[in-house]
């Protein structure tokens, strides 16, 4: 009596072509799912090798799980395998696999399972890139941002992102009844099948679940001389498939009337989908790129303005230089666009603003397009300048090579008179081993560029150890009037394919390796890459791959990894930690050692700075110690300890200390000792909500709120300068009354004396002559805070009226300090140049404060500060509404108890700051009440009353 076999859960359908050796290892994947009830279908797209035999010796062998089909001729593609496999399949759901990728192991089981507890048609998880080839097999998450958690969707147009970003088809389980329903299928014939078939699968679902899981492991092979379907960009078809199945999908999207899911798909493609190819055009030839740019244009010059809106400087200029056919000003732009801090164009100034190109500026809506000016580049010295060097000549002749090149010279930042000097540098990718430098002779002016040409004899100097030093890099380092710069050579136009090798001698033979290949790197960089040509040496390289991979290797190199692992884990946070909690905090406090910090290390500033300097003016006996962030300090005291944040130094000198003075926090997670006084001096009275009376922090769970809390309690003392700060700042953060410290901010002590008729202070006076401000002028420093969206995230920083207008109506007899916060980055235009000064990187503001005849802020703390000075304030708080009615609130109302002006719009802001004189004397008795009320504790002396009350009147501790 014959029986029939149960429907599986699933039915896997392996494609395969030409792939006989790796397809046992993909069909394993799935025979080795923790979900039994699965087959597998291995669809054969009529190989040439023995991948058929292969499938069927696998369905011999498991007769109930796997079945083999060919196809009667070679589809070309990866889609009719997966549609013939679908047609056979028995499963209540499918799952496609390529023969050379693998299943995770609980993957079926997984998918079935979010699929019938949500009745969903598609349910789709995550894909780990797997780079086989790397040295330690690098592992990238395929946009993992989808998949945090478990969420089901009755719509795809309710994650737009997932339609958009994940275009694969075998992340993913599809109910096999809702795959026939809606007859979906992949198209025959064309690449990219992927991105049709997942749209119509997105839209066409009734539910769709993604979950959290790893499913797929997709292994990618970089370094192969034959690229794969998807990665062989240089032919024209390839980007003729691409645009088809856009337009394939843009029909479907407009039948269907999902305008948002059509912009965000548009979107993508220009970001995206064009930049792949983008890259590879400088490599060929015009014919080629005649043709892609007649495809391109045709596709995406009907793309709405909105998509355009949405891409950056150099991406746009790319765009509208691709569709004039200008390879001329592309090619650079191409470079920028893939090396992103690099500057590639000799830019061109006019009428204030910086241009990328000179051409195309009689054309309105171009110049807006090539205006570069925000991008900041005509701000930076030469030395922090990354420019173009494009490769003009490579000649291997025997052991040498003829290297010559072009350095781009933007705004002609390297005067005609400059002294330069240049070297090459070769360095082995892995930073841990050998440099060679030559010396090019004589780099020269050449109009827009710096040429240079050298003749290096790399097979005499050149000695690569020649097993863990594969890759070789090329730095050109030029040098102008004492200022150097770092270049990549940029290959283009120069044929390295048909170059010859260099001969090597590596330290460890020629066994190793006997000549290097040029080649281009993933950025479009020049590179060297050791070979094996002789018999000899390929036969001793194997030799030693073997070895490299052996069992005694593979012991030395799990040593390897653990120590590294052992090094990376003592220098963790979490290790840090339990060093800290367990073992620094029991050795003995030093007394007299006083740690100070400003601003989490980033500044020598502040209140801490004044304690600091006051001590130091008594000579007291202390040992200070100031934390810093970054790689190295700027700007700090030469006569005190420096120790870096988060440094075993760091937490050991907190863990000592006799006192720890900030204005911000030292890290949350370090207690403090009983033996250890915190001096909370903080860093501004409050006109936002603060702390626990923000929402966000109200929301926390309440193991969170105690943790923050237990941070808080840390302090000993909070300074205060106002009753004020007592009813918001000090209840905000639950500091009890006997820890306030009512002297006023010892950082504002020289505003007061200033205020009071005290001599000028000499560290202002300095920064006016290094700032180059003429003492004539009047001098107006705008501070505003820094702005955040509804995400939280801190918003670029951007003017909120006209600067160039600004600096044409006050720029003869003004100058305006801006000051933008430390969360922005901020651009001026050359227009603007001696009218206005970016003085944002200045680590201390009291200096500016003094300089500064008037100030225009918005809601940024510094008006409790400047207002000791009892000069002009203009409240430019044009977006009002906005800020203060977001989730945060404000704990008075500005626009009723400002001490100044408060202009809406920039015409009301101009015609304010063209009458200063009447602000001033309007607003005096305003002002001094507005002083009275928010810094009635600053008299001048906080730093000397911290001191006394501390360290006793000799600056002794006590």
């Amino acid at each position: 009596m014959s029986t029939v076999a149960p429907e599986p859960d699933v039915s896997v359908v392996v494609i395969v072509y030409n792939d006989e050796e790796r397809l046992p290892t993909a069909v394993g994947s799935v025979l080795e799912q923790t979900l039994r009830n699965v087959e597998v279908i291995i669809a054969d797209d009529c190989s040439t090798d023995g991948s058929y035999e292969v499938a069927q010796a696998l369905a011999a062998a498991h007769p109930d799980k796997v079945r083999a089909i060919r196809l009667p001729e070679n589809s070309g593609g990866c889609g009719e395998p997966r549609n013939q496999g679908v047609k056979v399949a028995r499963g209540r759901y499918v799952m496609f696999l390529d023969s050379d990728d693998t299943l995770e192991r609980n993957a079926c089981r997984n998918m079935v399972e979010a699929a019938d507890r949500t009745d969903a048609d598609l349910v789709s998880a995550l894909c780990v890139r797997v780079h086989t080839d790397s040295r330690h097999d690098k592992r990238v998450q395929w946009y993992p941002w989808l998949y945090r958690e478990t969420r089901t969707l009755d719509s795809v147009a309710e994650l737009p992102d997932l339609f958009v970003f994940d275009t694969l088809s075998t992340n993913k389980c599809y109910r096999r009844d809702f795959l026939l329903g809606n007859d979906l299928a992949f198209p025959r014939g064309i690449h990219y099948e992927d991105l049709l078939f997942s749209a119509q699968a997105y839209l066409a679902a009734r539910r769709i679940t993604l979950i959290p899981n790893t499913v797929y492991f997709w292994n990618v092979v970089q370094k192969t001389s034959v690229k794969s379907i998807s990665n062989r960009r240089n032919e024209i078809s390839n980007f003729a498939d691409r645009v088809e199945i856009h337009r394939r999908i843009d029909a479907i999207l407009d039948r269907q009337g999902q305008d948002e899911l059509k912009l965000r798909k548009d979107i993508k493609f220009l970001k995206h989908d064009l930049v792949l190819y983008l890259r590879e055009l400088p490599f060929l030839d015009d014919d080629y790129r005649h043709r892609f740019a007649e495809l391109a244009r045709d596709y995406v010059q009907d793309f709405p303005e909105a998509a355009y809106a949405e891409l950056d400087r150099v991406h746009a200029i790319c765009a509208q230089l691709l569709l004039r056919e200008d390879w001329t000003d592309l090619m650079p732009a191409i470079d920028t666009l893939l090396n992103r801090n690099k500057i590639s164009a000799p830019l061109t100034e006019r009428d204030g603003r910086i241009y990328w190109t000179d051409r195309y500026l009689d054309d309105d809506e171009m110049r807006s397009v090539l205006d570069v000016t925000t991008l900041g580049y005509h701000a930076k010295q030469l030395n922090q300048m990354y420019l173009r060097n494009r490769l003009t000549e490579y000649t291997a002749r025997g052991g040498d090579v003829v290297l010559a090149g072009e350095v781009v010279n933007p705004l002609h930042t390297i005067a005609p008179g400059a002294k330069l000097t240049a070297e090459l540098e070769f360095r082995a990718r892995r930073r841990s081993l050998q440099t060679f430098t030559f010396p090019v002779p004589a780099p020269r002016h050449q109009g827009d560029v710096i040429a240079w040409r050298a003749e290096v004899p790399l097979a005499r100097r050149l000695r690569p150890l020649g097993i863990v030093d594969d890759v070789w890099d090329v730095r050109l380092h030029l040098t102008a009037d004492g200022k150097r710069t770092t270049s990549r050579l940029t290959v283009g136009a120069v044929d390295l394919e048909h170059a010859d090798d260099v001969p090597v001698r590596p330290r460890l033979t020629r066994l190793m390796a006997d000549r290097l290949e040029a080649q281009v790197s993933a950025k479009g960089h020049l590179a060297f890459r050791l070979t094996q040509h002789s018999r000899l040496a390929r036969t001793g390289r194997a030799a030693v791959e073997r070895n490299l991979h052996g069992r005694p290797a593979r012991a030395a190199k799990g040593a390897y990894r653990r120590l590294r692992a052992l090094r990376r884990d003592l220098n963790s946070g979490t290790r840090k930690l339990q060093v800290y909690e367990r073992m620094l905090t029991r050795l003995p406090v030093r007394k007299g050692t006083v740690v100070f910090e400003s601003h989490l290390g980033k500044q020598y500033s502040d209140s801490p700075r004044a304690i600091y300097e006051e001590l130091r003016r008594r000579g007291a006996p202390i040992t200070p110690i100031w934390s810093y962030a970054g790689e190295r300090p700027e700007g700090f005291p030469k006569d005190a300890e420096l120790v870096r944040r988060w440094s075993w130094g760091y937490l050991k000198a907190l863990a000592q200390a006799e006192y720890w003075i900030d204005n911000q926090g030292f890290p949350l997670r370090l207690t403090k000792r009983p033996e250890t006084t915190y001096i909370q001096t903080w860093h501004g009275s409050a006109l936002k909500r603060m702390g626990f009376d923000e929402p966000g922090l109200r929301m926390l769970s309440e193991p969170e709120q105690r943790s923050y809390q237990q941070a808080l309690d840390r302090f000993d003392h909070f300074v205060v300068r106002s009753e004020h700060d007592v009813r918001t700042l000090a209840r905000a953060y639950r500091i009890p009354e006997h820890k306030l410290l009512r002297t006023g901010y010892p950082r504002n002590d020289a505003l007061v004396r200033a205020r009071q008729g005290a001599a000028s202070n000499p560290e202002a006076q300095r920064l006016a002559e290094r700032l180059g401000i003429d003492p004539d002028r009047r001098v107006l420093l705008y501070a505003p805070t820094f702005r955040a969206g509804s995400d939280g995230r801190v918003k670029d920083f951007e003017f909120p009226f006209d600067v160039e207008d600004f600096a044409a109506r006050f720029g003869d007899d003004c100058t305006l300090l801006v000051r933008a916060h430390y969360l922005n980055r901020l651009t001026l235009p050359p227009s603007v140049a001696g009218s206005v000064i970016d003085v944002s990187a200045e680590p201390d503001i009291t200096p500016l404060m003094l300089l500064a005849d008037a100030l225009i802020t918005d809601y940024s703390s510094v008006m409790f500060d400047y207002a000791l000075l009892q000069r002009p304030i203009v409240f430019y708080v044009h977006d009002w509404e906005e800020y203060a009615q977001d989730t945060r609130g404000t704990y008075f109302d500005l626009l009723s108890e400002a001490p100044g002006p408060v202009p809406r719009t920039a015409e009301e802001l101009f015609d304010v700051l063209g009458d200063l004189g009447t602000v001033g004397a309007v607003h005096e008795a305003r002002l001094k009440e507005f002083v009275d009320k928010y810094g009635e504790y600053d008299r001048g002396d906080a730093a000397a009353q911290i001191v006394d009350r501390f360290f006793g009147p000799a600056g002794e501790a006590r």
